[in-house]
């Protein structure tokens, strides 16, 4: 049996430093160390650049060392994504070309990769006019969810995005949503497994910070009837091609949500409030920062829009209940309220006088908001 397996990490680039630190020490450090010691095991995983920065600010070289090394050996493949982790689809083209590029040089930087053949869309998060953007930057493939097509995804078949031209390889979500090891483990003991090619894909912090891990990664490494390999290495082993239409969607999307046209509903939903008023807010901020590109504080002014960009700034506004992926329900005004604060400060950072009409407007916005999610807390949440 083959284990296609992909792994998300990520933590947001204006995270506590605790968190980060729960994370390396739970998840990043355990799962590096398991690779390191079972060669034979091969995974291909997107690190976000805001997550490497973010390393590299806590001191954490060896760490960045040993992943360099196991991507230098072969062992685990590297993506490009864009680096702090916004959802493309929802962002201007500028913006969204700015950090797939920079994603690019921080992992070149500090893991020495440079020609990278797959992308990871955070969150699975795809539009056909984003895949075509990923192919005009060089890119070869990306991995997506199942509900984006009508096909009955077959894994001996290689597809190709009709709108992109970018070969397309589906997970499973259904094995995706379980303890992944647990699963795979349990697959191999069936003998009609025996040929058989499972896909996987899920955030990395599954492993150890999620779900504690006591033994099913062990058992796997030392299963003689599991094979793994990288997506690239698999693609290119299939050559019964077929064409297929993509529809706009993410990894969490629901068959009713495509039918209703409400595609990325954790990150924007026309029905919640708080969603409308914070992309009028992330909208006018990209629209300032771009007008004044030449500014004397272009620099502040983009990290902390960046920031305020990321999907968790929506995500955590949605009250979606994550307990399928082992997560609490996604909300916390405080998390919201951290991202709008980036996106005022993107204002606020800029020193060109003729911005002071929209750092007020911007100001009253961000009152408005913060009213309306702790409005919404107390009243449900609390």
């Amino acid at each position: 049996m083959t284990w296609i397996n992909f792994l998300h990490f990520y933590q947001p680039a204006n995270s506590d430093p605790y968190n980060i630190s729960e994370a390396i020490n739970k998840c990043y450090r355990p799962l590096l160390a398991f690779w390191e010691k079972n060669p034979q095991l091969r995974c291909t995983i997107n690190i976000s650049g805001c997550l490497l920065l973010r390393w590299s600010e806590m001191g954490e070289d060896k760490l960045i060392k040993q992943l360099k090394k196991l991507v230098s050996r072969g062992q685990i493949e590297l993506v490009g994504s864009a680096a702090y982790h916004p959802l493309l689809p929802l962002i201007s083209e500028a913006e969204a070309i700015l950090q797939i590029k920079e994603q690019a040089e921080i992992l070149e930087r500090f893991l020495g990769a440079k020609k990278l053949r797959g992308f990871f869309l955070p969150e699975m998060a795809y539009s056909p006019k984003v895949g075509k953007l990923i192919k005009s930057l060089g890119y070869e493939w990306l991995i997506l969810d199942p509900i984006l097509t009508k096909e009955r995804v077959d894994n001996q078949i290689s597809y190709i995005d009709t709108e992109s031209s970018l070969r397309i390889i589906f997970r499973s979500r259904e094995l995706s949503n379980t303890y992944v090891p647990t699963s795979i483990q349990a697959l191999i003991a069936e003998s009609d497994n025996r040929d058989k090619v499972f896909v996987t894909a899920t955030d990395g912090e599954l492993y150890g910070l999620r779900h504690e891990d006591q033994k099913e990664l062990k058992l796997l490494a030392k299963n003689k009837k599991l094979k793994t390999k990288i997506i690239s290495e698999y693609l290119d082993g299939i050559y019964k091609i077929k064409k297929i239409r993509l529809a706009s969607g993410s990894w969490e999307t629901t068959a009713a949500e495509l039918k209703s046209g409400v595609v990325f509903p954790l990150w924007q939903d026309k029905k919640n409030k708080i969603h409308r008023s914070l992309w009028e807010l992330a909208d006018l901020a990209q629209a300032v920062i771009k007008k004044y590109e030449k500014d004397s504080n272009y620099h502040w002014a983009r990290w902390h829009l960046v920031r305020g960009l990321a999907s968790c700034t929506f995500w955590w506004a949605s009250g979606r209940d994550m307990s399928h992926n082992f997560g609490a329900p996604a909300w916390s005004p405080d998390e919201v309220e951290r991202g709008i604060n980036e996106l005022v400060r993107a204002i606020r950072s800029l020193h060109d006088q003729t911005s002071r009409a929209t750092k007020i407007k911007a100001e009253k916005m961000q009152v408005a908001i913060k009213r309306l999610i702790w409005e919404k807390h107390w009243r449900y949440h609390f």
